[in-house]
């Protein structure tokens, strides 16, 4: 599962940038395999009084992404993938003048359980499953 925390100011994204951002963090994860029920993005907004940067208040997001389901131990494949969502976060951020950070956290599989259940192996058939059926299904 990777979960994004999107920490931003109050007032910096409309209900509709932030279904289209969720729709883009889904999309991106589900063309790997990963069911799309795995995404979540928590949008945190913080009083601009609240979010600073250096010591200064400035108009920035953060975001922490946390990966559960799929681990990378390749250094190269980490940078790519960074790469590649900072490009995904980019009209979102960048493009709207707005300072940003993120970071990811790989999480160990065996630590995480979705609908009390443990995640199917990657790519197996069950995980295929999930996937098509969008929500976990007991094996």
């Amino acid at each position: 599962m990777p979960l994004w925390h999107i920490y931003h100011p109050a007032d910096t994204f409309t209900a509709e940038d932030k279904q289209n951002f969720a729709k883009d963090i889904t999309a991106y994860y589900a063309r790997f395999g990963l069911p799309e029920f795995y995404a979540v993005a928590l949008f945190h907004e913080i009083p601009a009084d609240s979010f600073y940067v250096g010591g200064v208040s400035i108009p920035a997001v953060r975001i922490t992404i946390d990966h559960l389901a799929r681990q990378l131990d390749d250094p190269d494949l980490r940078k790519r993938m960074s790469e590649r969502l900072h490009d995904l976060m980019a009209p979102y951020t960048h493009d709207r003048g707005l300072h940003l950070e993120f970071n990811i956290n790989e999480v160990p599989r065996d630590t995480w359980m979705i609908g009390g259940l443990f995640p199917p192996a990657p790519g197996s058939p069950v995980e295929r499953d999930w996937a098509e059926a969008n929500k976990p299904i007991p094996y």
